[in-house]
């Protein structure tokens, strides 16, 4: 059954075939019988030749070479990736102490790192914050100077109209006396601002009669005959004259001062003044002419390159010599120069409330000058509260001599220096208090005193003397006034 199958499935073959295959029988060359079996190409015409058939197995060893390169290639890649995986499986299988330690040391790096962030982060918002504040204390500066220049303006603005109202009736006055003269009268001549007359329409401004400051001479204290007014002890002083009024309440205390050795551009008339009533005290006003100082119309405003404390400063050979605020430093300040030239601790001084005087305001370092030159008064702890008395250079502000008296100082309202010796105050607000103790340099001793000395506005937060002028400076409860003095003949 098998082999007629076959057979017939031979036949079906080749009776399909029978058009295109063809099977030959012949002897070769060596008389043998060779069958041939041949079958048409469906695609190609004709057979290539024996190069082309070269050429196209070249071409398919070379891509066999190519396939057999990039097999290899992905096989040594494989090998690779075998190796990597087996390593990171024996490392997590034999070093877990070593990749733990390695991930701790990662971690405290990572620590310190956030730390130092923190800390540039605090150290930045603190001085952001220093910035702010002394962006708020510069507008509160600004807005204040502001204020004062308006008011300033103001009060020129009201000052010019007198001036222009009193000319204007000055002249209708002389119109109409001119006209009632007889022909021979003498011509009336025009005003003079600078005589007596108009300083006394101009005293209406102060609580001071302009006639007894062009009256009196510059000094209170007599004069001999040969002009000499010499040094002497304090045996008399007179009623307060105010010549000033602060206008706001940064006046309830200060210090005003002319220099007793003036130096150019500035005169025995220029003065100064500074409002000591608040936490950053900066500004010093400056008045070229006594007019514009009791009218209150500064020349130029210096601004301190460091804050000043309470009202113990002094105006010496042109230079403002005060103490630094909430320090024991002692700063001077060349006013022409507008530049600081020295700066010098008074050593163990108390400061910023330690060793005041009995009304308190930072007074712990008190600055004074006389005719033999530069002082400070202040206490330590080692003088236990009394006061302490000490020579300065003017320049170098060097301690030059010291002496310790015993007079506390807390005990006294206020105090100064006249040729060498130290007078006391024995109250800031009665309105009869007294001169109550002098310590003389000289003999390195003390006496009490009782000279009246009157308080008239009940304040007196500074009192200073001036040794060209022979008079007391003070300021008195927003009231800035002067008294003469007398001292006894050596």
């Amino acid at each position: 059954m098998p082999a007629a199958q076959l057979l017939l499935l031979a036949c079906l073959l080749w009776g399909v075939g029978a058009r295109t295959a063809q099977l030959r029988k012949a002897n070769n060359q060596s008389g043998r019988c060779q069958y041939t079996f041949s079958v048409v190409s469906p695609t190609e015409a004709s057979c290539p030749e024996q190069g082309q058939a070269m050429s196209a197995i070249q071409d398919l060893q070379r891509d066999s070479s190519t396939q057999r390169a990039d097999l290899e290639a992905t096989k040594a890649r494989l090998t690779s990736l075998e190796g990597v995986l087996h390593r990171l499986t024996l490392g997590q299988v034999t070093e877990p102490w070593e990749t733990e330690q390695g991930q701790q040391r990662q971690l405290d790096t990572l620590t310190r790192e956030r730390e130092q962030l923190e800390t540039q982060t605090r150290e930045l918002e603190a001085a952001n914050s220093n910035l702010l504040r002394d962006q708020s204390v510069l507008e509160e500066e600004k807005r204040q100077l502001r204020a004062e220049n308006e008011d300033l303006a103001r009060r020129l603005e009201s000052s010019s109209q007198e001036i222009e109202r009193l000319r204007r009736g000055q002249c209708l006055q002389a119109h109409s006396s001119s006209q009632d003269m007889s022909p021979g009268a003498r011509e009336v001549p025009r005003w003079n601002l600078e005589n007596l007359d108009f300083q006394e329409l101009k005293s209406e401004f102060s609580e001071v009669p302009a006639s007894q400051i062009l009256a009196r001479p510059t000094s209170g204290h007599p004069r001999s005959e040969d002009g000499d007014t010499g040094c002497g002890d304090l045996v008399w002083v007179g009623e307060p004259v105010t010549l000033r009024t602060a206008e706001s309440i940064t006046g309830k205390y200060g210090v005003w001062m002319r220099d007793p050795k003036p130096v150019s551009p500035y005169t025995q008339n220029t003065t100064w003044r500074i409002d000591t009533v608040g936490t950053a005290v900066r500004q010093v006003f400056e008045y070229h002419l006594i007019s514009q100082f009791t009218q209150g119309y500064p020349s130029k405003v210096h601004v301190l390159p460091r804050p000043l404390e309470s009202t113990g400063a002094v105006v010496y050979a042109g230079s403002l010599y005060f103490q630094g605020a909430a320090s024991r430093t002692v700063v001077r300040y060349e006013l022409k120069t507008e530049s600081v030239k020295a700066e010098k601790d008074i050593p163990g001084a108390g400061y910023h409330g330690q060793f005041p005087y009995s009304w308190g305001g930072y007074t712990d370092i008190d600055l004074a000058v006389d005719e033999k030159g530069l002082w400070v008064i202040y206490s330590t702890e080692e003088a236990k509260g009394a006061i302490v008395l000490s020579k300065l250079h003017p320049e170098s502000l060097e301690l030059e001599q010291t002496w310790e008296t015993n007079i506390r100082k807390l005990s006294v309202a206020n105090a100064f220096v006249i040729c060498g010796t130290l007078y006391t105050v024995s109250s800031y607000s009665a309105p009869e208090a007294t001169i109550n103790f002098a310590y003389d340099t000289a003999t390195e001793s003390s006496k009490a005193l009782s000279i009246p000395f009157k308080n008239h506005y009940k304040y007196s937060s500074m009192v200073d003397y001036n040794p060209l002028e022979k008079k007391l400076f003070a300021w008195d409860n927003f009231n800035m006034v002067t008294y003469d003095v007398r001292l006894s003949k050596m």
